[in-house]
């Protein structure tokens, strides 16, 4: 039996996704993104509103980048989004990460994260039931340590997800299945 519980966002897993950007100033602008999806096969979309310095960024420039936050990296993905760049000014530069300037968009790809994902701003999506901003995906990235016959290894990357309930990071990873393959075994 099912027990209710209190509503919160409640769709697990939630992508642990680090939007970086550059700054009025040149300076790396990075936030920590659970809100976010594809549209399509090439177009992304993140829930974010307009008061976050990284949208505005992001209108001004044009594009930015998503990458996918890895169980190497929990404390860094969640320094960005804890602390404002606005209120720490050295907010990237304490993590010690690394970055260089995409050749497709005017944002910074962080090194270490194993998968980039370059995106030209699109969109934005605003009003009560906007989605934020919608971006057109250009060139995607991975660490050809976490590639595997040439495809992402989901293992390999150890991507983490955000849980809602418990504001808790989890690792993603050991398969379980076989997608548009298994459900046949009903047919």
């Amino acid at each position: 039996m099912k027990k209710q519980i209190k509503t919160t966002e409640a769709i697990f897993p939630m992508p642990v996704l680090l939007i970086s950007t550059y700054n009025a100033d040149g300076t790396v602008d990075v936030m920590n993104a659970a809100w976010g999806t594809m549209l399509s096969s090439e177009m992304v979309a993140l829930n974010l509103t307009e008061t976050h310095t990284t949208v505005e960024n992001i209108k001004a420039r044009g594009g930015f980048v998503v990458q996918i936050a890895d169980a190497a990296h929990v404390v860094e993905a969640d320094w960005f989004g804890v602390v404002h760049g606005r209120d720490e000014p050295a907010k990237f530069a304490k993590t010690g990460l690394t970055c260089e300037k995409s050749a497709l968009v005017d944002a910074p790809i962080i090194n270490e994260f194993p998968i980039a994902m370059e995106c030209e701003f699109v969109t934005f999506a605003g009003g009560e039931t906007g989605i934020g901003v919608i971006g057109k995906m250009l060139r995607t990235s991975v660490e050809e340590t976490k590639l595997k016959d040439g495809k992402v290894d989901i293992d390999a990357l150890e991507a983490i997800a955000f849980d809602p309930y418990t504001h808790g990071y989890y690792k993603v990873g050991g398969r379980v299945g076989n997608a548009f393959r298994d459900g046949l075994q009903l047919k």
